[in-house]
């Protein structure tokens, strides 16, 4: 038997180890989580604040979402209702059961059916969000957006929060 090359050996190491790694790799990004650049000015002033310049990349953790839970004020990742090809990145607003002050939706209160939950932009009136399409299925969650991790001097852990005056109208009774 031919003994092998230093080379040869090398190569077959990191063949071996490409095979192992990939499907790790894509498990982990899969099922955990991943990064994502957020483009547009729907979610300003929060994320994308310097108009024009670099946009913000954040990390999605996709384990934190397994069950589809969520709570009011996490910024999550969803399958566009209108282009499934597409993701968004939005505000819960309201969950299941809410009563929503809509801001421009075709009616002016909306009780936020089972199964889903409703999402804005930050930066109303430049945002495709709820108030244009209704409440979104919890099937369409895709992952919740954890830390602001690119630029670097935006670094940050992303803790839930509500806009002024966006609190569901049953929300005070609950945490009573």
């Amino acid at each position: 038997m031919a003994q092998q090359t230093p080379g040869r050996r090398c190569i077959r190491a990191f063949i071996s180890g490409f095979f192992v790694a990939v499907p790790v790799t894509v498990t982990v990004l899969d099922k955990l989580a991943y990064v994502a650049r957020v483009e547009g000015a729907s979610m300003q002033p929060f994320l994308n604040p310097d108009v024009g310049g670099q946009c913000d990349v954040v990390l999605l953790n996709r384990w934190s979402v397994r069950n589809y839970q969520v709570q009011r004020g996490d910024i999550v990742s969803v399958v566009s209702p209108k282009n499934p090809k597409q993701k968004i990145i939005k505000r819960v607003i309201g969950l299941e059961g809410d009563f929503i002050r809509t801001l421009g939706y075709k009616n002016q209160y909306v009780r936020v059916p089972d199964g889903h939950f409703w999402i804005e932009g930050d930066h109303r009136g430049h945002s495709l969000d709820s108030n244009s399409f209704g409440p979104v299925s919890v099937g369409l969650l895709h992952g919740r957006a954890s830390h602001i991790i690119w630029p670097p001097n935006r670094w940050q852990r992303i803790k839930p929060s509500l806009p002024p005056n966006r609190e569901p109208l049953n929300a005070e009774e609950e945490d009573e």
